[in-house]
């Protein structure tokens, strides 16, 4: 109860947007504490992010995969930082587009001081596919803390949830940098949503 009070009490702190970067130089200076959100195009990251934040248009939302196509970042009361990261995957836009904003990507998870988590957003519907997998490699061997977080619960029916969960839990036995525990989420339903709240009023702490 104590960790979900801290975690609603950050979050009743104002959240303004502060930049949308192509690069890592166009990012603020690395004063403060930050956690990245990212995931496959689609996944929910600027509905989650919403959600979080009791704000319905903080981050842009849309049904067209790859709308996010640069690093947004978004400042909690100047004590930390959220960061909207572009999707992986399938994206309605240009191949020399979609390497761009990978790129970026890729640099920010490897070399950003203050990233403290990475929050990967897994459709539940989806489970793990083999571009997560491709992901989990990568913040594995960059040594960045990564939680998996599971979206979109409201809409698996019956134990299909928890057959995905299983499935997730399995992947992370095996990952040396992801941190032990699923937080399963409803940006729509507000499920998961003050647990993931505590988990990043820790990290701010």
């Amino acid at each position: 109860m104590a960790a979900n009070s801290a975690g609603r009490s950050l979050f009743a702190r104002p959240c303004t947007f502060v930049t949308s970067a192509m690069s890592l130089e166009g990012l603020p200076d690395p004063e403060v504490p930050e956690v990245a959100f990212a995931g496959r195009s689609n996944c929910g990251k600027s509905s989650l992010i919403n959600a979080l934040t009791g704000r319905r248009s903080l981050a842009r939302t849309s049904r067209t995969p790859g709308r996010t196509r640069s690093i947004n970042v978004f400042s909690l009361d100047g004590r930390m930082h959220l960061v909207d990261l572009p999707g992986y995957g399938y994206a309605a836009a240009g191949k020399r587009e979609v390497a761009g904003w990978t790129r970026a990507v890729d640099d920010y998870l490897a070399l950003r001081p203050v990233l403290r988590r990475v929050f990967l957003l897994l459709d539940a519907r989806r489970g793990v596919t083999d571009r997560d997998r491709v992901t989990f490699d990568s913040l594995d061997t960059a040594g960045v803390a990564w939680q998996a977080v599971l979206t979109k619960s409201d809409k698996v029916k019956g134990t299909g949830l928890d057959d995905v969960a299983g499935e997730v839990e399995s992947e992370l036995r095996q990952r040396p940098a992801a941190v032990p525990g699923i937080l399963i989420t409803s940006a729509r339903k507000g499920r998961g949503i003050d647990d993931l709240r505590s988990a990043i009023a820790v990290i701010a702490s």
